[in-house]
């Protein structure tokens, strides 16, 4: 599923218009990033938990060359799903 067959599901169910459903899709996934930019965690109860998680610093090394390089510290999203979420995908 993508964002437009999202924002069509979500117009379907809830009965707006899909240009309402549209902002909706757009605010609740504006409003996750915004909270992970400024360093929260968003839980949806029964759903998951969007967090952000640091990678160290670490040596890799350049394939086409072998040289080593150092590759800087970054932060990354992730997402752990919830029990009912499991549940749901396990049957």
């Amino acid at each position: 599923m993508n964002k437009t067959q999202l924002i069509e599901v979500v117009a379907r169910e809830t009965g707006l218009k899909k240009k309402e459903a549209e902002a909706s899709v757009n605010a609740v996934l504006a409003a996750v990033t915004d909270a992970l930019v400024g360093g929260e965690k968003v839980q949806i109860a029964g759903f998951g938990t969007f967090d952000v998680k640091t990678r160290d610093k670490r040596i890799g090394r350049n394939p086409a060359t072998g040289a080593s390089i150092e590759i800087p510290s970054a932060k990354h999203p992730t997402f752990t799903a919830g029990k009912s979420l499991k549940d749901a995908v396990n049957g």
